[in-house]
């Protein structure tokens, strides 16, 4: 194999170990989706819990960077503080250390059979069972992770390929140097793993030797922010001032091993070398430096915060965030984007019940100065309801099992809660219409319209509580109360007839009336579609109406 030959082999090696990676860490979000929701879901102000959440997720998942990313989204859309944030990053540079552990297998004699894994995962790829799949993709992935590097060790087996790389690191035999090496490459490959999966290589070749190679490791923690940091771009003050907090923690902890690094290097590579395997050193070192680091800063995260609150000011934004709990940078991890869509849609339908309760008060008493509000909050529905289809045309070729029909669900959903809102509307504009004409009704009929909105408020509070908690115990009291607003609808248009006929109301009156006991029970139909909207996906009629229909 010649020179160029040997660094075609090389690149190829990278190429596919990122391959296996990114294969390996999308299989695994896919199968632990549910604990990664649990865990997400115990975000505290406790420190050590967030460090354990980090860690965790970032093991699972097989990606800091991932992590991390996800974490300014969270920051971003305002669910998340930076205390939260800044323990969740220490954790994911632990559970980063992993990728490294996994690497210096390659140095005991099983890589072959480890490449093996590669065919059996993509042979289980093929069996049309998701669980089976993913399984499939996990192997398959940890299969091209170990192909990867073989091919980059076989690189270094050419005589020539080799004594260029050790003449190099010899030319470059300054600690500065070395670390800056290792954050260029980290930040030109987006992926720190792939970097210290190529630092064990060489190392095991004899290419780089062991006080070189801590260096580089180091280099490659400050070069691992740069794709946070690119997450960063356009968001909020907050979640700009995140992607700084975990540069300060590498840059920080960089400095301080560097230093000592340094000045003890003779007794740090002498401690270390008694492992007698170089690959398994540079891993445990990689763990090493950030366990110790982040024990030096987690007394200081507070301190932290305020550094980062002092770099990046405070600012009032321009335009206002429509959307509190999603955010592009989630589709990342689609098992948490999921459950933060469904957080978004109930606080888009409690904005539409909102609405409606000061439309519904319009008609009663009416405020001209609930206008503005009332607009502003319909203008904010509309925004949620493109800006979270859009959001979800994105998510839905990323989820797969049951998460298939949950989304399926919340386009339904959406465009229900978006017609409630406008349904509200149209009760304002005859509330407006009633007023400038000077028409009010009569005692019996306000009467008859508020038993029909309190019965339309009961079927909003359950359908809104089955869609939160998934429970189906409700749902039979939702059809029997939709079932209750078609009588009353015909009930009250009989009455309201009936006084028409004598003297008790003007036709121009009934016209208003009927229209508004209409729309609330059009609010209804809406209200037990939601209500029935995680058994029934598809957006045809509810099950339970057709059986209490036939």
């Amino acid at each position: 194999m010649s020179l160029f030959e040997s660094l075609l082999a090389l690149l190829a090696g990278i190429g596919v170990f990122i391959t296996g990676m990114d294969f390996m860490s999308s299989s695994l979000r896919r199968v632990a989706g549910p604990e990664l929701k649990k865990l997400l879901g115990k975000m505290t102000n406790n420190r050590f819990a967030g460090i354990g959440v980090g860690a965790s997720v970032t093991a699972i998942i097989q990606s800091s960077s991932a992590t991390t990313v996800m974490v300014v989204g969270f920051v971003n859309a305002g669910v998340m503080t930076l205390t939260q944030a800044t323990s969740i990053i220490m954790g994911a540079n632990i559970g980063t250390t992993v990728t490294g552990l996994l690497v210096s297998l390659s140095s005991i004699n099983i890589s072959l059979y480890l490449s093996a894994l590669a065919f059996i995962g993509v042979m289980m790829m093929f069996i049309n069972k998701s669980s089976i799949k993913n399984i499939g993709g996990i192997i398959a992935g940890l299969g091209l992770l170990f192909i990867g590097l073989s091919l980059m060790s076989d690189a270094f087996n050419v005589e020539e390929a080799r004594n260029m790389f050790t003449s190099l690191f010899a030319t470059i035999n300054f600690p500065l140097l070395l670390l800056f090496l290792g954050m260029i490459f980290t930040a030109l490959m987006q992926s720190s793993s792939a970097m210290t999966g190529l630092i064990i290589v060489m190392a095991g070749q004899g290419v780089m030797n062991l006080e070189d190679a801590l260096f580089v490791v180091l280099g490659v923690n400050i070069g691992t922010c740069v794709t946070a940091l690119i997450a960063t771009i356009g968001t909020s003050v907050n979640a700009r001032r995140t992607g700084l907090i975990h540069l300060l923690f590498n840059v920080v902890g960089t400095i301080i091993f560097t230093i000592f690094i340094w000045i003890f290097k003779n007794q740090v590579v002498s401690l270390l070398s008694h492992i007698n395997n170089i690959q398994y050193e540079i891993a445990l070192f990689h763990l090493f430096f950030n366990l110790v680091t982040t024990c030096l800063l987690l007394p200081f995260i507070k301190q932290l915060v305020k550094i980062a609150e002092i770099f990046i000011k405070d600012k009032e934004e321009n335009k206002e965030n429509v959307l509190k709990f999603i955010d592009e940078r989630l589709l990342k991890t689609p098992p948490v984007a999921v459950m933060q869509v469904k957080k978004e849609i109930e606080n888009m339908a409690s904005l539409a019940k909102q609405n409606l309760s000061l439309c519904f008060e319009g008609v009663c008493v009416y405020e001209p100065k609930n206008e503005k509000i009332i607009t502003k909050n319909e203008n904010q529905i509309d925004s949620m309801n493109s800006e979270i289809t859009k959001f979800l045309i994105k998510l839905s070729p990323l989820v797969d099992g049951e998460s298939i029909k949950t989304v399926g669900s919340y386009y339904h959903v959406v465009n229900d809660i978006e017609r409630i809102g406008d349904l509200a509307e149209n009760l304002f504009d005859y509330a407006t219409e009633m007023e400038e004409k000077g028409l009010v009704f009569s005692d019996v009929a306000m009467v008859e319209i508020k038993t029909m909105y309190s019965v339309i408020m009961e079927m909003y509070d359950i359908a809104t509580k089955t869609f939160d908690t998934d429970e189906v115990v409700d749902l039979k009291r939702l059809s029997t109360l939709e079932q209750k607003t078609d009588e009353l609808k015909k009930q009250f248009s009989m009455a309201h007839f009936e006084r028409l006929s004598q003297t008790g109301c003007s036709m121009e009156l009934g016209g208003y009336f009927i229209s508004i006991i209409s729309n609330l029970e059009r609010v209804g139909d809406h209200l037990v579609n939601i209500g029935y909207s995680i058994q029934n996906p598809t957006g045809n009629q509810p099950l339970a109406l057709k059986i209490t229909n036939d």
